[in-house]
């Protein structure tokens, strides 16, 4: 799921001339979102769609992914330019690699471009679809003028176009603070080829 999400994020979240850009590439104000994520079929099995949790904090600029099946959640803070991965029923962190980091706050492929392609109404909220060239993927993202993204589109090298996410409840309104806390006592431990967690840098709750 990890890999999905950094495979995603660079369609999403590009760096284009002003011209050719969506309003705002981040949510401009707190929200929550539900998402329906497909993964593509394994060995010929097609897997089932599961639910993703997203929470956005504009003021903090943190974000909370609640991952389906339980697998935990991740925390990503933008002005500290960090992402961590909480395992509750560890009791344990898992501080994010830089490559990971990168991809989950704007890092993009150079050369990456966007095109306006049109309008779609998401989860009963407006969005503005947009064609995204990275690589050798492309994809379509539909996004806010708010910064909120409601549906991407993956278009693997050779592949066929599918939906990896796609917005089911979206919610604008506070979010409690706590959710974007690490609780106090958790274990540090160390990502493969990475650096152990940062609980302790994170204010417990």
């Amino acid at each position: 799921m990890i890999r999905l999400l950094t495979r995603v994020a660079p369609l999403v979240l590009v760096s284009v001339p002003a011209w050719a850009q969506p309003a705002n590439l981040q949510p401009t104000r707190d929200v929550t979102v539900t998402y329906r994520m497909n993964t593509p079929a394994t060995a010929g099995a097609v897997s089932a769609p599961q639910e993703m949790r997203m929470a956005f904090s504009a003021t903090a600029g943190k974000q909370r992914t609640d991952l389906p099946g339980g697998m935990g959640w991740m925390l990503v803070d933008r002005k500290a330019n960090t992402a961590v991965m909480v395992m509750d029923e560890q009791k344990s962190t898992m501080a994010m690699p830089p490559a990971t980091v990168e991809a989950m706050t704007q890092g993009v492929p150079p050369g990456a471009t966007f095109t306006q392609k049109g309008t779609a109404t998401v989860a009963g909220t407006a969005c503005t679809e947009w064609d995204v060239a990275a690589g050798p993927g492309q994809g379509t993202s539909c996004i806010t003028d708010d910064g909120v993204l409601l549906r991407a589109v993956a278009t693997p090298p050779g592949g066929a176009p599918m939906t990896v996410m796609e917005a089911t409840k979206v919610t604008y309104g506070p979010v409690d603070p706590a959710l974007f806390s690490v609780p106090s006592g958790y274990a540090a431990l160390s990502a493969p080829g990475g650096n152990a967690g940062v609980s302790n840098t994170v204010p417990p709750r």
